[in-house]
């Protein structure tokens, strides 16, 4: 009676009979039933549906566990961003070694607009295709979500760059990728990047970018991190 559905119909989806089911009837009697969110997607699951996106809250703050992850893969980067890539946190390697700072707070942004990252990507023009393709299949995910639609709309206007690259309608995938810099003081750095879900916060992706072996990275990296940083006065 709670869910508006007829006893026989709601016997037969419990017992696995081959009935047609709506995203909607199977929210209803998730209300009904009380399920959490776990609950709720097994039981899309179990429809032969997909489970609609994790309701993550909007704003929620950055454990301390993660933040000792980060901090831990030093002098390796590593960073911490939402589905719709923004940044969540970084470790001091990642601000040393990509030159990011406090204005940065998208990934995708900051790979258009920011001209000290732009400058040091050894390979940027050939990688862009790739990463307007890539951000394009996460939104895929949610076309009804309107935070995907102002980061593009954000970067439309001021990046002719990442208009015309939009304009295509690549799509791309995720997956293990190579990522270099040519950094001021420590010069060429190659980077394996992996990226990890967060189990409890699926809307959150652990980025972690390994020195690739055979390029001496891992070396420039340990004296980059020992190079004193300017006193601002």
């Amino acid at each position: 009676m709670l869910a508006g559905v007829g006893v026989s119909w709601y016997t037969w989806l419990e017992q696995g009979r081959d009935i047609n089911v709506s995203a909607e009837v199977l929210d209803a009697i998730g209300r009904a039933l009380r399920l959490t969110e776990r609950e709720r997607a097994h039981l899309y699951l179990l429809a032969g549906l997909n489970p609609p996106p994790a309701g993550e809250a909007r704003g929620a703050p950055v454990g301390p566990e993660l933040r000792h992850l980060l901090d831990a893969w030093a002098p390796r980067p590593a960073l911490l961003r939402d589905r719709y890539w923004n940044l969540l946190a970084i470790n001091d390697a990642t601000r040393a070694v990509f030159d990011y700072d406090d204005t940065d707070r998208n990934c995708l942004i900051s790979f258009f607009t920011n001209a000290r990252y732009r400058a040091a990507h050894a390979h940027w023009a050939s990688v862009a295709p790739d990463v307007v393709a890539a951000f394009r299949a996460d939104a895929a995910h949610s076309p009804d979500d309107p935070e995907f639609d102002r980061v593009v709309d954000e970067l439309r206007a001021v990046s002719p760059e990442f208009a015309e690259l939009w304009a295509r309608h690549q799509v791309g995938g995720p997956g293990q990728a190579v990522k270099a810099v040519r950094h001021p003081e420590a010069g060429d750095l190659v980077f394996d990047k992996t990226t990890l879900v967060v189990a409890d916060h699926p809307d959150w992706y652990l980025e972690l970018f390994n020195p690739r072996p055979g390029t001496g990275t891992a070396d420039r990296l340990d004296r980059l991190s020992r190079v004193p940083l300017a006193d601002p006065a």
